[in-house]
This record gives structure tokens, C-alpha cells and sequence, in this order.
């Protein structure tokens, strides 16, 4: 199929790693999963290429029920829920009591994507500001990595981070930043998640930031269906893409694509607390409260 509709296709699955890593940021329900057959599906796709685990992550309420429900349909995926901040132009004082109560599921192993976003217009930097603080409040009770959006946005995010105390773990997912930024996060122990665009030919000051990360503090995504790695980029997005930008960023830093599989991987078990975590079984929520069309 030719034209836009054609490049939305899902490219053919790359090359299978020899090490098994985690796509530590997706977006599963975005990518078509509606179902527990469809996210065993998209797991078993991923499975076969050597991403074996996936952290699905929320931007709204519907989809944090339904992240939440996901985690639970399959012992591969784990949820992070949060409010986007695009979304925060008129929350109340129940939706974060909601995001709340979700992340205190045990198979939510993140508060996230939460942080700022400058590019897209849909909310007021102030009512951004407040509901990044709020979840970097709610991280730190509740003892889990905060995971955040960075768009436009670095100074804010890094100055509201330092004024609240940055919890324990930070992720900070699809980083956009340059290399002095990148620096700056890793000496203050944060983690740094690349997505596709690492692997784009014009993103030379995010390919500098990759090569300076430390590897205990560097992780891989697909942000999908975002994001799609070079050489498909602009069709649609999947966990089973991840081999695509771990062997981009593995060329980047000149190592072997099985190190940075494996440290990815083993730095994602880490953050997340993957190896602890209780295996998959019914959420306490009824099936109902916690669908994603709700």
C-alpha cells in the first residue's frame, strides 16, 4: 500500500537479539491491544525477537485502568500510570486520589508518564507544574520510580526536581536531551530511557547524549506505537520493534548489541523491581471499573 495509510503498516520483525531485553516504556492499548488475547499477542511477537518483558504506561484515567488490568492478564507486562501533562488542563483532586489508588497496585512498578510538555499546547505550564509535583509526591510515598515526560521542557523538569527532592528512582523516558543534559542527569543518578529517535540519521546531539550515559544507568523503549526506529520510521510502532534501536544504540557506543541488551535488561529488572513482583492474577478492581473504554 502506497502513501500514509501504507507507512502506518507494521514493518516485518527484525532480527531476533541473542539476548533477551525489556522494552521498559509502551503503550500497548495505543498499539490496538484491547484484549487479553491481543496483548498476549503483541508479548508473544515481542517474545520471539528477544524483548520478553514490557512496561505499558498510561496518559489518562482509561488508560491507567486499563494498564492496570493488563499487567494482569500476562506476567511479561507491568504497568506505569500517571497523568500526561497534556492532560492536566482541569484535573481534580479525584483523579489524583484515582491515579493513586491504581499505583498501589503491586504489578505497577512505575508513576508515569507524568513531567512537562512545552511543544503541544493542550495545558497551561502552571496546572503541568502542579500535577508534576503531585506525582513526584505520590513516587515518593509510595516508594516507586517516577517516569517522566520531558518535552521542551528541560529546565523546568530538572528545576522542579530539585525544589520537590527527586524520589529514590528516576526514568527519564525517551530522552530528548543533548549531551550536557544527559551528564547532568546520570551524575544526579537518574536513569535514561532511548527510544526510536536515537536511531534517526538527524538526531546528532541525542546520539552524543547516548554515547555519555553511564550503561548501569541506560535503558531501551519503543514508545509505541511511537516512535518507530530507523529504518521504519513513520509506520507503526511495537515491543517487537525494540531490536532496531538496541542495536542502534549498541553501534552508537561501539559494543556488542548483546551487552546492551543484557545491561538494558538487567538494569530495567533493577529499576522496576521486576524479579519481586507477584505473578499475574486478577486486579482488585472489577473488570469493568478498570476497562479502558470506561
Amino acid at each position: 500500500m502506497s502513501g500514509a495509510h501504507g507507512r502506518r503498516e507494521p514493518p516485518p520483525p527484525p532480527e531476533p537479539l541473542s539476548v533477551p531485553t525489556v522494552d521498559a516504556h509502551t503503550h500497548l492499548d495505543a498499539c490496538g491491544c484491547v484484549s487479553a488475547d491481543d496483548v498476549r499477542a503483541a508479548m508473544d511477537r515481542a517474545a520471539a525477537v528477544g524483548v520478553t518483558r514490557a512496561v505499558t504506561v498510561a496518559d489518562d484515567l482509561a488508560s491507567a485502568r486499563w494498564a492496570v488490568q493488563a499487567a494482569h492478564w500476562d506476567d511479561r507486562v507491568v504497568a506505569a500510570v500517571a497523568l500526561h501533562p497534556t492532560r492536566t488542563a482541569a484535573l481534580t483532586d479525584a483523579d489524583h486520589a484515582e491515579i493513586e489508588r491504581l499505583a498501589r497496585d503491586p504489578r505497577v512498578v512505575a508513576v508515569g508518564e507524568t513531567g512537562l510538555d512545552y511543544y503541544w499546547d493542550h495545558s497551561p505550564p502552571e496546572a503541568q507544574q502542579e500535577s508534576f509535583r503531585r506525582h513526584i509526591d505520590l513516587a515518593k510515598r509510595l516508594g516507586k520510580p517516577l517516569m517522566i515526560h520531558d518535552r521542551d521542557a528541560h529546565d523546568d523538569v530538572l528545576r522542579i526536581l530539585r525544589e520537590e527532592g527527586a524520589p529514590d528512582t528516576v526514568v527519564f523516558h525517551c530522552f530528548s536531551g543533548d549531551a550536557a543534559m544527559a551528564r547532568e542527569c546520570a551524575d544526579a543518578g537518574f536513569v535514561l530511557s532511548f527510544a526510536g529517535p536515537v536511531t534517526f540519521r538527524n538526531a546528532r546531539a541525542l546520539q552524543e547524549a547516548a554515547v555519555v550515559v553511564p550503561e548501569e544507568q541506560l535503558l531501551v523503549e519503543t514508545d509505541a506505537p511511537f516512535l518507530t526506529p530507523h529504518p521504519h520510521r513513520g509506520r507503526a510502532n511495537e515491543p517487537y520493534c525494540l531490536p532496531w534501536t538496541v542495536r542502534g544504540l549498541a553501534d552508537l557506543r561501539e559494543v556488542p548489541e548483546e551487552r546492551l541488551a543484557a545491561s538494558a535488561g538487567r538494569n530495567a529488572e533493577r529499576v522496576f523491581g521486576l524479579a519481586e513482583l507477584p505473578p499475574a492474577a486478577a486486579p482488585a478492581t472489577p473488570a469493568g471499573e478498570a476497562s479502558r473504554s470506561a
